[in-house]
């Protein structure tokens, strides 16, 4: 129900949301120093990620309250997916409105990052909730610093890796639908109602958006949907118990964000790229690839990380 519930609120207001933004010329601005092909693609409606992300609001918060199961959880999972969700959407009403692709700064966007992170933290410590971080070579932590310190640097760095990953037609998108989904069968293995319930909400909405994103997009999630989907994820993991799955079942993030890091170490410290461009599907369209090589070969890879954890510790 909560699936379905999503699947139809997006059906419905997402084609009204492309219309609005293209009868007011409201789009994407592409960066010039991205792929000049990419070019093309300026003026496409953005901020898609509103509309899924609001459907998976509603829909999570009308059937648990229907089936008596909204509980501390549930309200956690609907702050990181909301909270990171409207920072996102403030930085790409700044991008639209100003007509430029830099929204935010980016010491903004980290402070409300941190308090979005902060007020789950506090929620979470209201609950009494018991967090155990297994930490290798050390074993299993409970200290609360570590923990407080963790979920924030956790929530923060996941939310930039999605928004990272943004950068094709679909990526994102489908990517994001393979780790909910497995999720989601973690999930419904543990009888975990309320994370169940969340990421099947979630999934419902990027069904419907992926009709409307995959090449060539009609539409694009922006910041408001990528920041929202990292940070739901990270909440997800966490409050499952298993953090270090994301390293896995999100691989496809953690490559992009490392290839960015890694980037920018290499020319600053000795003035050569690793990348022909980061991150790095953009590495790969340089070398030639297509839209939809790049996309499929990374949905395969985040499957593959996804199936192999479920194998081993699902």
């Amino acid at each position: 129900m909560a699936m379905v519930s999503s699947l139809v609120l997006t059906a419905i207001f997402l084609p009204w949301l492309i219309i609005f933004m293209r009868s007011h010329h409201e789009g994407q601005e592409i960066r010039d120093e991205g792929p000049k092909w990419h070019q093309k693609k300026s003026g496409t409606p953005t901020m898609g990620g509103t509309i899924f992300v609001l459907a998976a609001v509603i829909s999570t918060v009308w059937v648990a309250a229907w089936q008596h199961q909204f509980t501390k959880i549930s309200l956690i999972l609907l702050i990181s997916l909301l909270g990171y969700g409207i920072i996102g959407f403030l930085d790409d009403g700044i991008k639209l409105y100003f007509k430029r692709n830099l929204g935010l700064r980016a010491w903004q966007k980290l402070a409300l990052q941190i308090i979005i992170a902060a007020v789950i933290v506090a929620i979470s410590l209201s609950d009494g909730f018991k967090f155990s971080l297994f930490i290798p070579f050390v074993g299993n932590v409970n200290n609360l610093a570590i923990f407080v310190l963790f979920l924030i640097f956790w929530l923060v760095g996941y939310s930039n890796a999605v928004n990272l990953s943004d950068g094709l037609d679909g990526l994102a998108t489908g990517l994001s639908i393979i780790a909910y989904g497995t999720y989601s069968y973690i999930a419904y293995q543990e009888h975990n109602q309320a994370v169940l319930l969340f990421c099947m909400s979630v999934i419902g909405g990027l069904i419907t958006f992926f009709i409307f994103n995959h090449k060539p997009a009609k539409i694009f999630m922006g910041d408001a949907g990528s920041l929202a989907l990292g940070g739901g994820l990270a909440a997800v993991s966490i409050f499952l118990n298993r953090p270090w799955s994301l390293l896995l079942i999100g691989i496809v993030f953690v490559c992009e964000t490392a290839s960015v890091i890694l980037q920018v170490i290499s020319f600053k410290t000795t003035g050569k790229r690793i990348f022909k461009m980061t991150p790095i599907h953009h590495h790969f369209e340089m070398m030639h690839w297509s839209e939809w090589k790049v996309d499929i070969v990374f949905w395969l890879v985040g499957l593959i990380g996804s199936l192999v954890y479920i194998m081993i510790w699902g």
